[in-house]
């Protein structure tokens, strides 16, 4: 009974942290209304605008009809019969852009040169466009995005390794209701978003990060005979092998450069196909090519934030009709320059968020019923083909006219375009609990009234078929109003798509600090049982608990500046070095543990470096980057040996945490099981070493062994790990020897449970893995030392109570260990290769629980677990014979101070989300900080209350 009067706190503030973190994600991470309409051809009787038949002249005065909707030509003309969609995921912008218009030329440029030919030689009928995706820049939402023309909202980026089906109206679903055929090829998410819309589809494996070459192959397989044949209308090949190859080896490699240069082969061949079919009267007379991405990516090859190299990927778009198409200059966003063979390149941009609509409008098929683009008039004209505007003269009347008949016509298109964004917001504020402000509906409804009012005057005029009238400016400034309408509905969803409940955040918020009052209770119940007080009179002892108060509240409120959050890890770093600083005081003062202090600072000196070499991976926020290759190369050259030594560091530093736990069971009274699981460790670190030895290109090895040594060892590991887990638990639950005294059974099981998860954390992190465990290791002790610098001050009066700055001192070496570690606080962040260490396919449950273990292994599992060392090396023998339960009350202590620790950082980031929820950067940076630091206080809480079910033993053992 004693031993539970001791968890049930850590279980109860464990709950209450769940129920306020649901409450605040309720409220805050709302996904938006999902509408359950969908556009039909009919309903364009509804709207205020012109069909193509009034256009052409056939009765003009006689409004659409149901009837005539449901023809062929439905909402607009068709324009193209055919559309190849081919997706190169993760595409930057400046893998398809000539190097001359960059500041820099780099390696992986000018790879796909069929495209700048195709650009250069097509004139208006191929161009290149810079596509604007909206973060998060994860697949899944950039997919919703490019089908459904809306914006993607947060809380579906827990869904990236499981999409589901898209059930709001979308581009595929309009294709397939109208009649057109659909084949897909390669990434499965097509099949998990649309799994009843194709009428083929050869799907791929998606998430194995590691196979660059497999979907890739399944779509070189099936695409070039594909296009031979005459059973489809849309085509959509999506590749990964780009995507893939900047995961695991990044932008400036080899695969990356191969896989460039094995795409543009593959466009070659197919645009070589279309071309010989695209006379009049072949298969490809009138098809439109598109290649793009679904997102850019970093220099590292991660993406799913908001930063440019992530939102900014690539459009190809190559009309096949002839003559070339083009539009007047004042509708276009061009940029030309000459690329290096001299031809002359145009370039323009387009928002991911039109591309939708433009295909729909294409295509002749109703919109999306939620798409809130807009008809890119660059793209509608290079696939509509019939904009013949070149060589137009000022003045000349038949080109004017031409000008004018164009112009018609896309004010027409944007008439229903902007008609159908009107009806789908009228309908969203209707459905929605809380929908758009009056304000905002007053202003948007204002811009589209007076658009629809000036169109009905133009277009009487033109009904009336007035001749000598010249309507182009007229028609430019219906243009105009119709377009400052859309990007006014975009710009507004943008900033206020997510409906968010303060009533909810704030109860959530509320509970959360709540439970900080209830851990400090706890403390203080502790505490008492102990019959000491949490704060002393003593003056140092005072000092130091202020000192823990100052660094937990600065850390606390860092969080309220998104630079701050950038540069989390330098932060947290500078405050430990501070305590350390501190500590130099003691020690000069009692002249002993000089050494512990020094080589404290020297890791933190460590863990700054690491930090800044870790945020190479964030180019904005790293203050050396350009730097970094210049002096690596210089090392480089000035140490011949220098790849040998970077190379044979991390199996040294594993030979030493081998070492170092083979003297611990020789010097400590290991035996039985623990003895048993820490000798598996040993064994495991050789695996580990052979495994990285496997990797290394400079040594060579059958490939059979290769083979063995890329899955099966990390198998064994795992396997291993999860034993030793077990014979502990099993040890716990059956068997209770008694030791010498209960500290020496506290610091063995301790030592049991760190070696127990150490290869499995280490394997995971990479060849880095041993260094950080190392220096996990290193500061552990010197942080030990540092506690016991203070203790003789107190004699025997406080040996029933834990110090706050030690365990203050604990939680932010675990952050900087995060940080450390190459992790950062966002989701591409996330080293998702780490998930397939030993697996090739993908299982949903097993790699997220790697890709956590690798994502909080240093930070969270290994330091909670270990911070009983704090408590046990201050209890001696002689003071177990005062009270044996004593130490594990101090333990509980621990751990209450620890937890609370960590929950006052996390209760601040809520707080940071509530007051900048309409920030610019709230999805691109708050809302990702605000997960990471929820999932880790979940994390924190049920390892706490785990560790204290391990660690606290029965009361009759001790």
């Amino acid at each position: 009974m004693r031993k539970w009067n001791l968890l049930w706190p850590f279980w109860a503030i464990t709950i209450v942290h769940g129920v306020a973190i649901l409450i605040f994600v309720k409220g805050f991470l709302l996904t938006r209304t999902e509408l359950p309409f969908y556009s039909r051809c009919s309903d364009v009787s509804q709207s205020p605008c012109f069909t193509s038949d009034s256009l052409s002249g056939s009765n003009p005065s006689v409004p659409p009809s149901s009837d005539s909707a449901n023809s062929s030509r439905c909402w607009t003309k068709p324009a193209v019969n055919r559309i190849i969609i081919i997706v190169f995921d993760a595409l930057r912008f400046d893998f398809v852009a000539p190097s001359t218009f960059f500041e820099e030329s780099k390696p992986w440029m000018d790879k796909l040169r069929v495209l700048h030919k195709m650009a250069s030689e097509r004139g208006s009928s191929a161009k290149i466009f810079k596509a604007i995706a909206d973060p998060p820049t994860t697949s899944l939402q950039r997919l919703k995005g490019i089908t459904t023309g809306g914006l993607p909202t947060f809380i579906d980026v827990g869904n990236s390794f499981g999409a589901p089906a898209i059930i709001e109206d979308n581009l595929i679903h309009q294709l397939v209701q109208n009649g057109k055929r659909v084949v897909m090829m390669g990434d499965d998410t097509w099949m998990q978003l649309f799994p009843h819309h194709f009428k083929k589809a050869f799907p791929y494996p998606s998430f194995n990060v590691k196979d660059l070459h497999t979907v890739d192959n399944g779509c070189i397989e099936h695409l070039l005979p594909s296009l031979y044949e005459d059973d489809w209308d849309v085509l959509i090949a999506h590749f990964l092998g780009v995507d893939h190859a900047g995961h695991i080896f990044g932008v400036d490699s080899s695969p990356m450069i191969e896989k460039l240069e094995q795409y543009n082969s593959i466009l070659e061949k197919v645009v070589d196909v279309l071309e010989r079919q695209s006379e009049p009267g072949g298969l490809h007379e009138n098809t439109l090519l598109l290649v793009m991405g679904d997102h850019g990516q970093t220099l590292n090859g991660d993406h799913g934030g908001g930063s440019a190299e992530e939102v900014e990927t690539s459009l190809f778009a190559m009309s096949f009709k002839k003559p070339p198409a083009s539009i007047p200059s004042e509708f276009g966003t061009s940029s030309c320059q000459l690329d290096l063979e001299g031809r002359e390149i145009c370039t323009s941009t387009i928002q991911q968020l039109d591309f939708p609509v433009t295909l729909s409008a294409l295509l002749g098929i109703p919109f999306p019923f939620g798409s809130i683009g807009r008809v890119n008039p660059e793209l509608y004209a290079l696939g509509a083909g019939t904009w013949k505007l070149e060589g137009m003269k000022v003045g000349n009347y038949i080109n004017s006219r031409e000008q004018e008949e164009w112009m018609q016509n896309y004010v027409n298109v944007l008439c229903i375009n902007s008609w159908q964004v009107k009806r789908y917001i009228d309908n969203y504020t209707a459905s929605s609990v809380i929908g758009f402000s009056d304000e905002d509906l007053l202003h948007t409804g204002s811009l589209y009234a007076d658009a629809m009012e000036n169109w009905s005057y133009i277009s009487k005029d033109l009904l009336s078929n007035s001749d000598g009238i010249d309507f182009v400016p007229s028609l430019k400034r219906q243009i105009d109003a119709y377009s400052n309408f859309l990007a006014s509905i975009a710009e507004l969803a943008r900033s206020k798509w997510t409906e968010f409940n303060l009533k909810l955040m704030t109860l959530g918020f509320g509970i959360m600090v709540a439970s900080l009052f209830v851990h400090f209770l706890a403390i203080k119940r502790v505490g008492k049982q102990c019959s000491s007080s949490f704060a002393t009179k003593d003056c140092g002892k005072t000092l130091e608990l202020m000192l823990s108060c100052f660094m937990v509240a600065m850390r606390a409120c860092s969080f309220l500046s998104n630079s701050f959050i950038l540069e989390e890890g330098k932060v947290t770093s500078f405050l430990l070095a501070t305590t350390g600083i501190f500590m130099l005081r003691y020690s000069i003062t009692k002249q002993k543990h000089f050494l512990n202090v020094f080589i404290f600072l020297l890791l933190m000196i460590y863990c700054r470096f690491t930090i800044e070499v870790g945020l190479l991976k964030q180019a904005d926020t790293s203050a050396f980057l350009k730097a970094y290759p210049s002096w690596v190369l210089e090392i480089a050259s000035l140490l011949p040996g220098w790849t040998y030594i970077t190379k044979s560091v991390p199996i040294i530093a594993l030979i030493l945490l081998a070492q170092l736990l083979l003297k611990n069971i020789t010097r400590s009274h290991s035996k039985g099981v623990w003895k048993f699981v820490m000798y598996g460790t040993i064994l495991c670190y050789i695996l580990i070493g052979f495994h990285w030895a496997l990797e290394n290109d400079m040594l060579h090895f059958a490939p059979a062994i290769e083979g063995i040594g890329k899955n099966c060892i990390p198998r064994i590991i795992y396997a291993t790990g999860l034993g030793q887990l077990s014979l502990l638990l099993f040890r716990q639950l059956f068997g209770e020897e008694k030791l010498l005294d209960c500290r020496i059974t506290l610091l063995t099981k301790t030592a049991a449970m760190l070696a127990a998860w150490s290869p499995t954390i280490i394997i995971l992190a990479g060849k880095q893995g041993s260094l950080v465990a190392l220096a996990s290791l290193i500061g552990g002790y010197c942080i030990i030392g540092m506690d016991n610098l203070k203790h003789g001050e107190d004699g025997n009066g406080r040996i029933l109570t834990v110090d706050c700055l030690p365990v203050t001192q604990w939680s932010l070496f675990a952050i900087c260990l995060f940080f450390s570690s190459g992790h950062w606080c966002a989701f591409d962040g996330l080293r998702y290769g780490a998930a397939f260490i030993g697996f090739d396919e993908f299982v949903l449950v097993r790699q997220a629980i790697l890709l956590t273990i690798d994502t909080f292994g240093f930070s969270v599992i290994l330091p909670i677990f270990g911070l009983p060392f704090i408590v046990a090396k201050k209890y001696s023998s002689s003071q177990a014979a005062k009270g044996e339960n004593t130490l594990f009350m101090r333990l509980s202590q621990a751990y209450l101070m620890y937890g609370l620790i960590m929950a006052v950082p996390v209760t601040a980031s809520i707080l940071c989300v509530i007051i900048q929820r309409r920030h610019l950067m709230v999805w691109g940076l708050f809302a990702p900080k605000f997960v990471f630091d929820v999932v880790a206080l979940i994390l924190t809480d049920v390892s706490i209350c785990l560790a204290t079910l391990y660690y606290v033993p029965h009361p009759e053992s001790c």
